[in-house]
């Protein structure tokens, strides 16, 4: 990347190349004014030293006060070895180059991160307008816990720092606007991590402590070491506790783990020495801006799961079905769960549940819509909301549909199952590799959940994720059955995924599913089969025309939901006001939306009044 010079950078090395100059040969040779100059000089006192004669008619001298602090260090370049992947991104107007490289004679491939270089002087400067625009833009205790107050905040700090920048730097209107977000970055953000967050390519963002680089998880690539370091431990302890702050936890030596979320919905892991040994740490787990849905999973490329299971999901989905999607770590449990509960009529109150709020469902499901999230206690012990409050609260809401992120604890599984028995449809996760791990978790300790109780849910959906080939698959897709006469709980296996030819096959015929379907709905498995195909045909429709946002499959799902025969008849027939409509979708807001950019050409505001406003149109137009 290429460095970004100011005229600064240009004073300091015109000093440190003389040694000693006056003001006006400074100010002739970077074409700037000699108070200009003056004052630059005063500012960074650090590095220029001003001397004055007691001669008034003698120009004042500049030198250079510490030549090391002054000399600029080479721009840090990629290990020599081969290079597999070389891409750009930039986050608030400042631009960055990843390499991927993998280093001569070392097995571990790496994540190198080039930015703009900036002179010393420079960034001396910017540490300087860190506390005007902090005067300028003041935050309240209020303002730090409220996500559309903060992004208010941040919209006003990047357009005063430019204006600061137009005023007292006399830069570019492309430099300022790069140097306002390199700003923006270290006050409201977490400075170089910010950039990280930017690239779409990263599932997660680490750090370990301050003596060891930052890592990263790349979906093409796998885990990458970073050039990036933190620089201290204390450092990592602030961006903690900035975090925490925003999103109402707290993180101290008192409570030295927390588990929370970024307004940007990404969550976030922090432990504090000595709870973890090696010092500091923070783990982001990203999560796509614009998340999974049914569509992309079916995607052949991705191939998470075929046409035909996404359908069967759908049908269950749609009929109120109990759902419990297990799997591993980054297994795709959630972005599942998000994906299936996307699929519910628009006509159901539902309930969401989570440690840290992952949930994202299609607009026309926000009017009835509750997330709930958990909240850890005070350092007094108290105020905390853990999950099965918030289970036990939702059944008080009257909900159609609970979703709950996770299940952990036996109270919570109980409360859960109990929900199921009195009529609630309910869809959760759980850690557990194969559906068999599910039922062993669920009936031995320390769950102990008796078998009766688990005879209400209906399905279990088991994700599972090749570490080796970087891939995800929907592994099995298993029915529950209650074992006759007190029996047991047997699985009857639907569907499977085959990592040989990496296939999904058809395993056993339904009998749970198909059976609930005929017992409440009245179908015929001759009708629960061509239901079945026309949600095929649908989903593979939306395929083909690219329909994959959640607001997108949202649209498709409030059109069929409302008059499913008439939809069926009309896509078949290739309704093209119909298909219009469909593929007319809002794009989704950003979380962090366009900021402000300053005008440069003219500072001037309109004045209020006719008679001013009238006034300063004729001043522009003279102009």
């Amino acid at each position: 990347m290429p460095d970004l010079t100011t005229p600064l950078d240009e004073l300091l090395d015109f000093i440190v190349e003389n040694k000693k100059v006056s003001i006006r040969d400074a100010a002739k040779k970077i074409s700037q004014p000699e108070g200009i100059v003056e004052d630059w000089a005063h500012q960074l006192k650090e590095l220029i030293q001003v001397n004055y004669s007691l001669i008034p008619i003698i120009q004042p001298k500049l030198t250079i006060k510490n030549i090391e602090k002054a000399s600029p260090k080479p721009p840090p370049q990629p290990p020599e070895g081969n290079v597999l992947d070389t891409y750009t991104i930039e986050v608030d107007h400042v631009p960055a180059q990843v390499t991927i490289v993998q280093p001569l004679g070392e097995g571990l491939n790496m994540y190198f991160l080039q930015t703009l270089e900036l002179g010393p002087a420079t960034k001396m400067f910017l540490e300087l307008l860190v506390d005007k625009l902090t005067d300028a833009v003041p935050v309240k205790l209020e303002d730090i816990a409220d996500p559309k107050r903060m992004a208010e905040l941040k919209h006003t700090f990047f357009l005063e720092s430019q204006k600061l920048i137009h005023k007292t730097l006399r830069v570019s209107p492309e430099k300022n606007i790069i140097l306002s977000g390199i700003l923006l970055h270290k006050t409201f953000g977490l400075g170089d991590i910010e950039l990280l967050m930017g690239d779409d390519n990263l599932e997660e963002i680490c750090v370990n402590t301050a003596h060891l680089p930052l890592t990263v998880y790349h979906m093409k690539y796998g885990w990458l070491q970073t050039n990036l370091y933190l620089p201290s431990e204390k450092s990592i302890y602030d961006y903690a506790s900035q975090i925490g702050r925003k999103s109402g936890r707290n993180i101290s030596n008192l409570n030295p783990v927390m588990d929370t979320r970024l307004i940007t919905g990404d969550r976030v892991n922090a432990t504090l020495f000595p709870v973890s040994t090696h010092g500091n740490t923070i783990t982001i787990r990203k999560f796509a801006r614009n998340p999974w849905t049914i569509v992309d999973f079916i995607e052949p490329e991705r191939n998470t799961l075929s046409a035909e299971i996404a359908a069967f999901l759908w049908l269950c989905v749609q009929y109120e079905l109990n759902v419990l999607v297990a799997g591993g770590t980054a297994s795709g449990k959630t972005s599942l769960l998000n994906c299936i509960t996307a699929l519910i009529p628009p006509t159901q109150r539902v309930i969401s549940i989570e440690d840290t709020r992952e949930i994202r469902l299609p607009k026309y499901l926000d009017w009835n819509w509750v997330p709930l999230t958990t909240r850890n206690p005070n350092p007094e012990g108290l105020g905390g909301v853990d999950m099965l409050d918030l289970i036990v609260t939702s059944l008080r809401m009257r909900p159609d549909r609970i979703i709950v992120g996770e299940i952990r604890r036996k109270e919570e599984a109980e409360v859960l199952f109990e929900a199921m028995h009195t009529g609630h449809s309910v869809y959760s996760t759980m850690h557990a590799d194969t559906s068999r791990h599910v039922q062993r978790r669920l009936t031995e300790k320390p769950m102990e959940i008796p078998e009766a109780q688990l005879e209400s849910l209906q399905l279990i959906v088991t994700q599972y994720r090749d570490r080796r080939k970087g891939i995800r698959r929907t592994f099995e897709v298993v029915e529950v059955i209650p074992g006759a006469m007190g029996g047991g709980m047997e699985l009857n296996y639907l569907y499977r995924w085959r990592a040989k030819n990496d296939i999904f096959e058809a395993v056993n015929d339904s009998k749970r599913v198909y059976f609930d379907l005929n017992l409440h709905t009245g179908m015929t498995s001759r009708e629960i089969e061509e239901e079945l195909e026309n949600k095929k045909k649908i989903l593979l429709w939306m395929l083909k025309e690219k329909i994959n946002t959640v607001d997108g499959v949202g649209k498709v799902m409030q059109f069929y939901y409302r008059d499913p025969d008439d939809f069926i008849h009309l896509l078949e027939k290739g309704d093209e006001a119909l298909i219009r409509e469909l593929k007319t979708v809002e794009q989704p807001s950003s979380p962090t939306p366009q900021l402000p950019e300053f005008s440069f050409d003219e500072e001037e505001k309109a004045p209020k009044g006719p008679i001013s406003a009238l006034l300063y149109k004729l001043r522009r137009r003279r102009k």
